[in-house]
């Protein structure tokens, strides 16, 4: 056991190539899942999409043992939203279906793309292009994770109670109607409860479209702490603080 642990520790933390190259894998793994996450959660199950379940679920699930191995306090994996995230998932993806009342159980796998931000910060290590384009990159995923589990909370809240969420995409119809605060007004969620659950989606709605736009239409900036007052954003061939004037030394990542 001790060697095995000490082989999932350097493929999980280590610097060589071939622990570069399993992470990278991890890292397509997991675009792949979210991307079959967000479109089974929209169509009828059926015998391919069940082996493929139950597949994703196994590999989800040893990932999920190998990160407990290797972490060297795992109860503390316990305090991370994603370990809650990947135990929904696995839970959506193995037990078994059991007719339209259980079927609330894959909206549930939409959870995964919480693991979105960890990939994030993955990239942000490696990819120059990606630090570039930091800020419209992670509006842009907060929008998106924003909006699949909200449509997964509604679904789930609304289904079998009210009549005109019957399936997940008028779900997702009502959460992008009211998240742009369209408000077409042919779905609604009767009650205290949908009324709460309707001002929060238009609430951060409206907060993440302005944020955004926002890092879509101003100039673009890098991050570079300032030495001396800790200004974090300066234009990318700034050579002085522009809120102190010291000198910067910006790296500079080249055409590459």
């Amino acid at each position: 056991m001790t060697w095995y642990a000490t082989r999932l520790k350097e493929l999980y933390e280590g610097d060589t190539d071939r622990a570069h190259r399993f992470r990278y894998g991890l890292l397509v793994f997991d675009v792949a899942t979210i991307l079959f996450v967000i479109v089974s959660s929209f169509m009828p199950r059926t015998g391919w999409i069940a082996v493929l379940d139950i597949v994703l679920g196994l590999i989800v699930l040893l990932d999920f043992v190998a990160r407990l191995v290797v972490s060297p306090r795992p109860s503390r994996e316990f305090l991370r939203v994603t370990t809650w995230a990947d135990l929904a998932a696995i839970a959506s993806f193995l037990l078994p279906l059991l007719g339209e009342s259980a079927g609330f159980l894959r909206i549930l796998r939409t959870l995964r793309l919480l693991r979105t931000y960890e990939l994030l910060d993955r990239l942000r290590k490696d990819s120059a292009l990606f630090r570039r384009h930091e800020d419209a990159i992670l509006a842009g995923t907060n929008l998106v994770v924003f909006v699949f589990v909200m449509t997964g909370v509604i679904y789930v809240t609304q289904h079998g109670s009210n009549p005109a969420i019957a399936t997940p995409v008028d779900a997702l119809y009502f959460t992008v109607t009211s998240l742009s605060t369209t408000g077409y007004g042919d779905i609604t969620l009767p009650g205290t409860t949908g009324r709460l659950i309707s001002v929060f989606v238009m609430i951060c709605g409206v907060t993440l479209f302005f944020r955004l736009a926002q890092v879509l239409f101003r100039p673009y900036k890098v991050r570079f702490p300032c030495p001396t007052c800790g200004l974090q954003r300066h234009e990318p061939d700034a050579v002085h603080c522009k809120a102190c004037g010291v000198t910067l030394n910006i790296p500079d990542e080249g055409d590459s």
